[in-house]
């Protein structure tokens, strides 16, 4: 269950996305930051390397974070910005999902990652529509030095997307504990790595429901590990039908996976927006009375 929503900050952060296309919050939820730091720290030894230029070669990469500790839920069901997720991109579709759960250590050594538009990874429209919006969580200090996300300011939506010069980018320079909010289709990018600590983050990223999401939700999580997720969160991490129709299982809700597994065949059932089903039952009636 949600706790209440404080709709003077929510108003805020919303607002703010949309003006600037980022906004740090900070003292958003140290305590799950701290607990996620230690359950990932083995994770990050055993990770190696990226290999690849946007990537990162001294830069190391790995998701399927719900799986790997449980204090991620508390990050990805955030009580303010999962809320500011669903007004910016509710505009574009009925439901959202997860595009990504991904843990980053920038060490010394790393270079500048390329800036670039998140949403470019579909090829879609000018910024009319944000496809989706990205919450970056660190685990350690993020200073200019460390290699702090270098961030655009409006460079975002069609006016900021038009823009031959994005101008000079801030420093995302906070603590442990803080969220680093800003939109897909914000111009960004890690900052290089000159001082000789790593810089450690995790990235909680959203987008619009009918999308194909980065990562692979259903390979990341199984149903075998999805059924002991609050259904909010199994939603979110793929276990939800998109109207209409989209990510079925056999004609249904993916949810009933979670269920176990079914005894035999199932039954499609539609899943349709409300017009579409009033559309096609006013059709199918017409053609029943003609017989």
């Amino acid at each position: 269950m949600r706790r209440a929503i404080n709709h003077a900050a929510l108003g805020r952060l919303v607002s703010e996305l949309r003006r600037d296309g980022y906004c740090i919050l900070h003292g958003a939820a140290p305590a799950p930051v701290h607990a996620l730091a230690k359950d990932l720290e083995p994770v990050f030894a055993e990770t190696p390397f990226c290999q690849g230029d946007f990537y990162g070669r001294r830069t190391k990469r790995f998701g399927s974070l719900l799986r790997r500790s449980r204090h991620m839920a508390d990050l990805v069901l955030d009580p303010l910005v999962l809320p500011a997720v669903e007004v910016i991109l509710g505009t574009g579709c009925e439901r959202i999902q997860l595009n990504l759960t991904q843990a980053i250590e920038i060490h010394p050594g790393e270079v500048r990652q390329f800036p670039h538009r998140d949403q470019d990874m579909w090829r879609g429209a000018d910024g009319s529509q944000e496809y989706l919006v990205n919450v970056l969580w660190p685990l350690t200090p993020f200073t200019r030095d460390n290699g702090a996300t270098e961030i655009y300011p409006g460079s975002h939506g069609v006016s900021g997307m038009a823009k031959e010069d994005t101008g000079p980018p801030i420093y995302a320079e906070c603590e442990p504990g803080a969220a680093i909010c800003f939109l897909g289709s914000t111009a960004h990018g890690a900052g290089a790595n000159i001082s000789e600590n790593v810089r450690r983050g995790v990235l909680v990223s959203y987008s619009l429901g009918w999308l194909k999401p980065y990562e692979n939700l259903w390979l990341a999580y199984p149903p075998h590990v999805a059924r002991d997720f609050p259904p909010g969160l199994a939603a979110l991490a793929g276990y939800a039908q998109h109207r209409p129709n989209l990510g079925n299982y056999e004609g249904q809700c993916p949810s009933i996976l979670l269920q176990g597994d079914p005894p035999g065949p199932v039954g499609a059932v539609d899943a349709l927006r409300p017009d579409q089903a009033d559309a096609v039952a006013d059709f199918a009636a017409g053609q029943r009375n003609a017989q």
